[in-house]
């Protein structure tokens, strides 16, 4: 054997010995779709509750003083109790119908698309290295396509999880009774716009978290993996990877997350018109000057008690459903 020979198969054994990740593998459109939404619709699943009780908390003392209203919520932990108690078990589910639904038409499409950009190689820069600006982009842009599509569910998830009995209610009450009797009612009563009220409102929202969740779980994966701390292809590198992530996405997030929430529930005139913010500016503003600073990040407990196990069980289903597909594929 030749000294050329050799030296042409020493250098492809290491790509022939270096395993296929995630990021990697590609699935068809289809199935990419439909894994990202299956994916978020399992951690749905867990963590709605959560979502409710941070609703309420987000609401709790709308544009009033420190100090100057009661507080039906004191912390994370006494909401959950006190919903149970005054609104039954059952409540801590609330919305969980157009919860699930706008998991599965929003994340379908903001990680299946994320997915087809990582698999075709436009998030990866000339030398091959994961370009974060790229990252960050691919995951606004995915969101955004995402959030807008699916606004009309979100807004109708809001109403329902803030509804409560009069002693512990808080915000708007819009005593919808169900999500597609909230469908038709405000279709019929505001139209398509009215459907779509708050969309451009909590746009911000998403981008900033879809483009940060996105970016520094790409990132942190790809820095475990070089670092080789966990065996190759291990659901310890995904774990660790959405765990960093959603501490990032609730630091980034949570002032737009409070304000979508309260452009969504907030009430309307007789044309479908907010009748406390004129749009996303106007409720940041108002909340920073009569809640102060703190008001921006109310509920950012419940928020991390929410978005940390969800952006961890999402991004972790999402990662598994799609190596396993790649597995029983190849």
């Amino acid at each position: 054997m030749t000294r050329d020979t050799r030296r042409r198969r020493g250098a492809l054994r290491p790509q022939e010995q270096q395993p296929k990740t995630c990021s990697s593998c590609y699935c068809c459109p289809t199935m990419d779709f439909l894994m990202s939404g299956l994916a978020a619709c399992g951690a749905c699943l867990f963590t709605n509750p959560l979502e409710v009780v941070k609703t309420r908390m987000q609401l709790q003392g709308e544009l009033q003083a420190p100090g100057t209203y009661r507080r039906h919520y004191r912390n994370v932990f006494h909401a959950f109790i006190t919903i149970g108690k005054v609104d039954g078990l059952a409540a801590l589910q609330k919305g969980l119908a157009p919860a699930l639904l706008y998991q599965f038409l929003m994340n379908g499409i903001r990680l299946g698309t994320y997915g087809l950009a990582e698999a075709g190689g436009c998030l990866h820069t000339a030398e091959g290295t994961l370009s974060p600006v790229r990252s960050a982009a691919a995951g606004a842009l995915a969101g955004v396509m995402g959030a807008y599509l699916g606004s009309p569910i979100y807004m109708v998830k809001t109403h329902l999880q803030a509804q409560a009995a009069t002693e512990i209610a808080v915000g708007h009450q819009y005593n919808h009774q169900g999500m597609f009797q909230a469908l038709i009612k405000i279709g019929q009563k505001y139209g398509l716009v009215g459907l779509w009220r708050g969309a451009l409102g909590g746009l911000p929202r998403v981008i900033v978290g879809s483009s940060t969740q996105l970016c520094t779980f790409s990132s942190t994966k790809d820095l475990v993996t070089q670092w080789e701390i966990f065996p190759p292809q291990s659901w310890k590198v995904a774990l660790v990877a959405a765990m960093v992530s959603s501490i990032a996405v609730v630091l980034a997030m949570t002032p737009f997350d409070v304000v979508s929430t309260r452009l969504y529930n907030q009430p309307t005139d007789a044309q479908g018109k907010g009748l406390m913010y004129r749009g996303l500016l106007d409720a940041l503003l108002q909340t920073a000057r009569i809640e102060g600073i703190w008001g921006m990040y109310k509920g950012i407990g419940a928020s991390y008690f929410r978005l940390g196990p969800h952006t961890i069980l999402s991004l972790f289903f999402w990662d598994q459903l799609r190596t396993l597909y790649y597995v029983y594929t190849k």
